[in-house]
């Protein structure tokens, strides 16, 4: 995990920076659209990677909210807060599992148009969004697990996108079920990043 290459100081002017806020602002609102998009696209389509997507979604929105709300605070409230996100992200990483694990037992229909059409969607939005947040990438906690969420979400679409190929070609539902617990897997990894540099930031502090 890459460390954070500035002090509590100049950790704290970058959270004051209006270029940093602005970029939140616009990710807060375009997160809140897909959430929308998505979820109802994702139970249209009994796609549970469509679906936990969408979720993911909505985590993060609340999360550059949360991120909105600390900026420009001590390092110790940032690295609080990243905390709180930390232990969101794993949440919805174990919800996913255990959505995706039960659709092996119940059985899944999942769409592949819908899903190749709103996860290309989702790719556009999260790709423009790492974009932006990429030279913040190696802030604080705080940033830094901004930019592992838009990561992940960017990850995740394309192996949304793959199921729905997997789909396509198969007539099965596994390819969703997989790409949801590789979804799952990717929220596990993170918040695990995200909760070792803040609780190193809260010993620093």
């Amino acid at each position: 995990m890459g460390k954070t290459c500035c002090g509590p100081d100049e950790a704290g002017a970058n959270n004051n920076d209006p270029t940093w806020l602005r970029i939140l602002w616009i990710a807060l609102g375009l997160n809140a659209i897909m959430f929308g998009v998505e979820i109802v696209a994702g139970i249209a389509a009994d796609s549970r990677a469509l679906q936990a997507d969408a979720l993911d979604f909505l985590g993060d929105a609340a999360n550059y909210a949360i991120s909105l709300g600390v900026a420009g605070m001590a390092l110790v409230w940032r690295a609080r807060a990243a905390l709180v996100k930390a232990a969101t992200m794993l949440a919805f990483g174990l919800w996913v599992l255990g959505s995706a694990i039960w659709g092996f037992f119940v059985g899944a229909s999942p769409d592949p148009g819908t899903m190749g059409a709103i996860g290309s969607l989702a790719l556009a939005v999260n790709l423009a969004v790492a974009a932006m947040l990429f030279r913040y990438r190696s802030g604080d906690a705080n940033m830094r697990s901004v930019w592992i969420c838009s990561r992940n979400d960017a990850i995740g679409n394309i192996t949304v996108l793959a199921a729905a190929i997997g789909v396509f070609g198969t007539g099965r539902a596994w390819p969703d079920l997989v790409v949801a617990s590789i979804m799952a897997g990717l929220a596990v990894w993170g918040s695990a990043e995200v909760f070792n540099q803040a609780r190193g930031e809260l010993r620093s502090s």
